[in-house]
């Protein structure tokens, strides 16, 4: 299993330099411009992350992976949603299969 220790640390910084300012710091200047601009540059960044995986560029899906990991905990940030709440709702859903998951949301 992997080690994730890794993304926690990436969470605390990325708590760090939300107080930064902007201009000091890529990781402040995105939640300056609030949560549509995490938003968009989380969906750039899904995209790159497609098409290195369908090119099977294992080498560019991993950096793409990394990118898409920062730019969702740097989202969440935007969001106020705290990656425990998140957490929380991965834990809700074990033992559920995702068929079933997805069949129980209304909206989908």
């Amino acid at each position: 299993m992997a080690d994730f220790s890794q993304l926690e640390k990436l969470v605390r910084e990325i708590d760090a330099k939300a107080s930064a300012a902007p201009e000091s710091s890529y990781t402040a200047k995105l939640l300056a411009k609030g949560v549509e601009k995490c938003a968009k540059k989380l969906g750039e960044e899904a995209v790159e992350l497609a098409l290195a995986a369908v090119q099977n560029n294992r080498t560019e899906t991993a950096k793409e992976a990394a990118d898409v990991l920062y730019h969702l905990l740097v989202l969440l940030k935007a969001a106020g949603v705290s990656p425990d709440e998140v957490m929380a709702e991965l834990k809700r859903r074990e033992g559920t299969s995702g068929l079933a998951e997805k069949a129980s949301r209304k909206d989908d």
